[in-house]
């Protein structure tokens, strides 16, 4: 019988390859690159498509599986979808592959993390 700390942590390793799953495609992780480069305004869906030069319907089918996965949010202004880095998913998917890979059995340090972000 699992204990309630192993059905969590299952839960969040499904959670997290789930995510990980929707940045799988490089349409997908440009498309999460070039939102992120707008945070905090975000991008309207035309925007996109013209810096990335993915067709309408693709794109739409990109962001629908980013969305679903929380890795975007939308806002609407009007007629106009405003897509954005949802950060603090972002955050979590982070914060479990550093608890993982720096915390636990120090497979790497977490100076070395830091300094590869700056």
């Amino acid at each position: 019988m699992a204990t309630a700390q192993s059905r969590k942590s299952l839960e969040q390793v499904v959670k997290f390859a789930d995510m990980f799953s929707a940045m799988g495609t490089e349409a997908r992780l440009r498309i999460m690159q070039l939102l992120l480069s707008a945070h905090p305004d975000g991008l309207v869906v035309g925007e996109i498509q013209q810096e990335l030069d993915i067709p309408n319907s693709t794109l739409s089918h990109h962001l629908d599986k980013l969305k679903a996965e929380r890795l975007v949010l939308v806002r609407r202004e009007s007629t106009f979808l405003h897509y954005s880095a949802n950060t603090e998913a972002l955050q979590e998917l982070l914060q479990f592959l550093y608890a993982e890979c720096c915390t636990r059995n120090q497979a790497l340090k977490p100076e070395s993390i830091v300094q590869i972000c700056r």
